[in-house]
């Protein structure tokens, strides 16, 4: 009787190590899982200095997918304890002047998109001079490197437009409308030309002021009208691709309405069938690559890419991904 006891208590000793034992490896887990959770919601997850970094982009006023860049940016940003400032001009002069004051200001690093590389190669230049570290973000990708940054970050615009291409095949497309909003940007071009390398059906570029909706509304909506073959439009911006929309309703049109990029309302129309496909790029990763990019470089000298582009896309979003993506694009992430 007495030995009934004694396993009794080498087994619940035991019992009790193991737990205690779990409730340790637990706990551990939960404490950096709160660490981790307290650095996303605005502390600092290093000790580094509290660089400077400046992001300048081509964006316009009220042009939504820089929104979502920024976001990416922000939060990275304060992960890496970085002070974060964002300026953009859609003219290229007055952007490689905001890069320029960048320089003045002895940012820790610099953040860019090329657009229009030929007006912001000497304001590169001038960065480099200064031994201020640049990555190059969204657009350029082609120059990067000439341009002395440290890598690129975005999607290959040529390889997009070719998936773009090769999926308007697959849906049988025959006559597609390739709308550039912003004349003179490089990537616009690419995408395009990338459209027309790879589809089955003939391209058609179609020019219009990206500033005013209602321009764009009308342009498309006259050239589905002049032509009833078109049976694609793809659009190069979110905020366009409902314009188009528009204007395949009053144009009376059956076209296929797709287009690059994701937003919240875009997310919707594919959802319902409004939309076609999407081409993301995810802009939310390329702002926080783009930080924590600078920061590997300013703290451990780490460069990513291999003197190759950082790719965040091109993704193909039907209607099948578009109800997962969906809640991602309202809280501003994708």
């Amino acid at each position: 009787m007495a030995r009934f006891p004694t396993w009794v208590g080498i087994a619940l000793a035991g019992a009790l190590s193991l737990s205690l034992a779990g409730c340790s490896s637990t706990g551990g887990k939960r404490a950096e899982d709160a660490r981790k959770a307290a650095a996303a919601q605005g502390r600092a997850a290093v000790n580094t200095p509290r660089w400077t970094f400046a992001m300048i982009t081509h964006s316009g006023d009220g042009d939504t997918f820089w929104d979502i860049v920024q976001s990416g940016a922000k939060q990275a940003a304060v992960k890496d304890n970085i002070n974060f400032l964002y300026s953009h001009d859609d003219e290229a002069q007055q952007q490689a002047q905001l890069v320029d004051a960048a320089v003045d200001k002895k940012v820790d690093g610099i953040i860019v998109t090329l657009a229009k590389p030929d007006a912001l190669k000497a304001a590169v230049a001038r960065a480099e001079k200064a031994g201020i570290p640049v990555v190059t973000v969204n657009s350029g990708s082609a120059q990067s490197k000439a341009f002395g940054a440290l890598t690129h970050v975005g999607q290959d615009e040529t390889v997009a437009g070719q998936a773009v291409g090769e999926e308007l095949t697959r849906r049988g497309k025959k006559r597609a409308l390739c709308v550039l909003h912003e004349q003179g940007n490089v990537g616009h071009e690419q995408r395009c030309a990338g459209v027309a390398k790879t589809f089955a059906g003939k391209v058609e570029n179609l020019y219009v002021n990206g500033t005013n909706m209602p321009d764009v509304q009308s342009a498309i909506e006259a050239k589905l009208q002049a032509d009833k073959s078109v049976d694609a439009v793809v659009t190069l911006g979110a905020p366009y691709a409902d314009t188009a929309v528009k204007a395949k309703a009053d144009a009376g049109s059956k076209a296929e309405i797709d287009t690059f990029d994701l937003n919240a309302k875009v997310a919707a129309e594919l959802r319902d069938g409004t939309l076609g496909f999407a081409v993301d790029q995810q802009p939310y990763l390329q702002g926080y690559q783009a930080v924590d990019l600078l920061w590997l470089y300013k703290y451990n000298g780490d460069v990513l890419g291999g003197g190759r582009p950082v790719l965040t896309g091109p993704q193909i979003v039907t209607k099948d991904q578009a109800a997962a993506l969906e809640e991602y694009a309202k809280r501003g992430t994708r």
